[in-house]
């Protein structure tokens, strides 16, 4: 959301400054800074408290099946739940809500394709024990019955997260590539669950703005930010930056697909 989204939202709502700092837990005079403009670059953290107040919710994905899950609310669905949904509707659970996966495009792909080559690619050159894997495997993010994901990347250095065919805990480096039914998760709640779950390093594609947002743990319990461009070659941090992925390489081999 946007500082002016965020302000609009809060009027909506009929939230006071007060309010909003009590709902989020940001302070009070941060809440007043950051929305009234006189912080010009806030942190990750505070965007994502304040989003999670303020943000339209977003629908759970349940239609007619309502009635064969006892007509559950959001938060209260379970990996029990996400195993015996139907095989033909792609779902993610998070904190016991499920959301819509819809079928992703062609330029989708081809970018999550290229990119898992490339890590897979340095991986093998040199004889390392991380293990890239490209979509789709289940991630049981916080090690609980509430969330279970689907990102388009990983990459997992410790083996024994890998239990039953899932990975049972944080990975190490998430990419996630936007299309419409998920570009609001990838840039909000996501951003917090896999930064909170110890993920080390986040990647965000925007194959519409052209863009790659990347979010790197400092070493400092915090998150450096960087905004990239299909111009640029991006650099993989647990890879101590020695891979690095050429989106503008990316960008001229599907060039094509954009004017279909």
């Amino acid at each position: 959301m946007t500082i002016k989204e965020m302000n609009d939202r809060r009027k909506e709502l009929g939230y006071s400054y007060e309010k909003l700092a009590e709902l989020s837990g940001v302070p009070m005079g941060t809440v007043q800074k950051v929305l009234g403009g006189i912080t010009k670059s806030p942190r990750y953290d505070t965007l994502i408290a304040l989003e999670r107040v303020l943000k339209p919710y977003e629908p759970l994905m349940i239609r007619e099946s309502v009635a064969a899950y006892g007509g559950k609310k959001p938060g209260e669905y379970t990996i029990e739940d996400y195993y015996a949904w139907p095989d033909d509707e792609r779902v993610e659970l998070i904190d016991g809500v499920l959301y819509n996966m819809s079928s992703p495009t062609s330029i989708h792909q081809v970018i999550v394709s290229k990119i898992y080559v490339k890590l897979d690619n340095y991986v093998m050159s040199k004889k390392g024990k991380c293990v890239p894997i490209g979509a789709a495997v289940d991630v049981q993010l916080d090690c609980d019955d509430k969330t279970i994901v689907q990102p388009d990347v990983i990459v997992i250095c410790d083996r024994n997260k890998f239990k039953k065919g899932i990975v049972y805990g944080a990975p190490d480096f998430v990419v996630e590539v936007l299309s419409p039914s998920t570009k609001k998760r990838d840039k909000t709640l996501k951003v917090s669950k896999y930064l909170n779950a110890g993920v080390r390093e986040y990647w965000i594609v925007d194959p519409k703005k052209k863009s790659i947002v990347t979010y790197t743990d400092d070493g400092e319990d915090d998150y450096d930010v960087h905004i990239y461009s299909f111009e640029h070659e991006v650099p993989v941090q647990i890879f101590h930056n020695e891979c690095k992925i050429d989106f503008k390489e990316i960008y001229e081999y599907i060039e094509f697909l954009y004017e279909k």
